[in-house]
């Protein structure tokens, strides 16, 4: 090797390996990414990404006795000394406090190098509504890994019934005060509820809206990381898009007839009346929208003309709008999905 034969003298390669290493995510995504589910609520709506193939999801609770069904224990963290909070806040972030080195090694441990990482709480209870608590060891972690994106809040708002009770709205918003400033999802459960009675049962209500919401923040970073003939939402642009402090809001829509005039107007209206977040208020730093088409839309001078149209009415509405759109077989319609960044709770 001549000049290079000191390589030799140090050994073999060696790469570093723990067994506690959670496999990597099957499902497709631009995005190196992790889900973090706190608490009760945060715990079943983690595990609705960890069913789709998010493999790098844990799940942190102060009490064995609120944990979803069916989750090896590899992805479960239970903090020690602690059976639960009794929806006490301040209680709960002492608890998380003191169980910071605890959550750190599980993280270092089992989710390895991540670049985003997903923290899933319920507004309500007091572990989950706590999880602010561990900002500080997010942010760390991401540091020591030396990702290249941010601490995302996924959190719940609770029902009108559920409010009724004052300890459950103190708890929330305490939560979504805690978040206000910092990257988040907010997902009211009223609109959730609205939108499925009638088409589930009270016992599979929030099981299924959970997956929905699941599938629809992951359909965004699935079509990130494809390419379009027409127009590319590349990862970049999904990373602007989840950077910017505020609330983030996601909708989607179907459109049976995309030749219908005032397309741009029916894709807004349907996105935002029909999602699991509050209606967007303001102007929104940054947005980004997808339509998902058949060929025959595609090719057609009439629906396109219709598709850059709707395009520029929602940029109208941000500062900023990403978009992309994918031709795909056998959709049904128009496939819509708007994402709005910057918003004001």
């Amino acid at each position: 090797m001549g000049d290079f034969d000191f390589v030799e003298h140090y050994g073999e390669a060696v790469e570093a390996n723990s067994e506690e290493l959670l496999p990597k995510n099957e499902a497709v995504s631009s995005l190196n990414c992790a889900f973090v589910g706190i608490g009760g609520g945060g715990g079943k709506l983690a595990k609705a990404f960890l069913d789709l193939g998010f493999n790098k999801t844990l799940l942190i609770n102060t009490t064995p006795k609120d944990q979803p069904e069916g989750i090896d224990s590899k992805h479960l963290i239970l903090i020690p000394n602690a059976d639960g909070v009794g929806k006490d806040v301040d209680n709960g972030k002492v608890v998380l406090d003191n169980a910071s080195a605890v959550v750190e090694d599980a993280l270092r441990t089992k989710l390895g190098d991540v670049d985003w990482l997903f923290v899933l709480a319920g507004g309500g209870g007091g572990t989950g509504s706590a999880s602010t608590a561990l900002h500080p060891v997010f942010e760390r972690y991401l540091k020591s890994v030396q990702a290249g994106g941010k601490v995302v809040y996924i959190v719940s708002w609770p029902s009108a019934q559920e409010l009724l009770n004052p300890t459950i709205g103190k708890n929330a918003l305490s939560l979504l005060n805690g978040v206000s400033k910092k990257p988040h999802i907010l997902l009211d459960n009223e609109r959730q509820i609205k939108l499925l009675r009638g088409k589930v049962g009270m016992l599979n209500m929030y099981p299924v809206a959970n997956t929905a919401f699941a599938k629809l923040l992951s359909q965004l970073f699935k079509l990130s990381s494809e390419q379009s003939s027409i127009q590319s939402f590349d990862s970049k642009d999904l990373e602007k898009c989840l950077s910017i402090n505020g609330r983030i809001f996601l909708g989607s829509t179907l459109v049976a007839d995309p030749s219908a005039h005032g397309l741009g107007a029916t894709i807004f209206q349907n996105c935002s009346t029909r999602s699991p977040c509050p209606v967007p208020q303001g102007n929104p730093s940054t947005g980004a929208m997808l339509l998902v088409v058949t060929p025959e839309m595609a090719a057609d001078p009439e629906i396109s003309k219709h598709m850059d149209a709707a395009i520029s009415y929602v940029g109208g509405r941000t500062k900023t709008l990403f978009s992309g759109v994918y031709v795909k077989d056998e959709v049904p319609g128009l496939i819509a999905i708007l994402c709005m960044s910057g918003l004001k709770n």
